[in-house]
């Protein structure tokens, strides 16, 4: 089902440079100081589109946390059936091993080596390519509101790593994580002075490091 005439916001046309079928490419969690990076790759069809998804992707991070569980549902209600999609992750370890860019390229590359369909080519956004990625690809600034399937991409990756966050904060209630992500907000500082650092948090990351080394 085509995207409707006059809707502003990502569309097809930068898949529509390849022939087939086109994947897109985003990540979460770069910035946090606990838990892992979470990437995501998405296949669209335009011509399968669900109704529920027409004029509703857009970068996740203007989306209201209900609306993307609600185009993460469909996203995945839709799997094999006009969509393709999966969502893959580098841990801690990983991070504090080959840094934050270095996880995030590995995350990548494992969403698309998964995908249950074949892409002839990937939207990757922002403005580095995974190292090693042979697939033909395309940066894309600013793509999760360039691209649609990219914008897909990135509500799934965003759903699912809150969702884990907020599992993980069951477990380390001290921290706040299903309210902050893991992200490096005062609670969760004050939280890594009062109780310590847990195996989630990154041991690589400045505020985690300094506090690891002054035990």
């Amino acid at each position: 089902m085509p995207v409707p005439a006059g809707f502003l916001g990502p569309d097809f046309s930068h898949e529509a440079a390849w022939d087939g079928p086109v994947a897109g490419v985003d990540e979460v969690g770069r910035g946090p100081l606990a838990g892992p990076v979470l990437a995501a790759a998405a296949i669209l069809d335009p011509h399968r589109l669900p109704p529920a998804l027409i004029g509703r992707l857009r970068d996740s991070k203007k989306l209201s946390a209900q609306t993307r569980e609600t185009l993460a549902a469909a996203l995945w209600a839709a799997q094999g059936q006009g969509v393709w999609a999966v969502v893959a992750a580098a841990s801690v370890q990983e991070i504090d091993t080959h840094n934050i860019s270095g996880a995030t390229h590995l995350a990548m590359r494992r969403a698309l080596d998964r995908l249950p369909l074949r892409p002839v080519a990937a939207l990757i956004d922002g403005n580095r390519a995974p190292k090693g990625l042979i697939l033909p690809h395309r940066c894309l600034v600013g793509g999760d509101d360039r691209s649609l399937s990219i914008a897909a991409a990135s509500i799934l990756a965003k759903v699912m790593r809150d969702r884990l966050m907020a599992r993980l904060a069951t477990r380390y209630p001290a921290y706040g994580w299903e309210r902050n992500a893991g992200y490096p907000v005062a609670f969760h500082r004050a939280a890594l002075l009062s109780d310590g650092i847990t195996p989630h948090h990154r041991r690589s990351f400045a505020p985690v490091r300094a506090l690891f080394n002054s035990l």
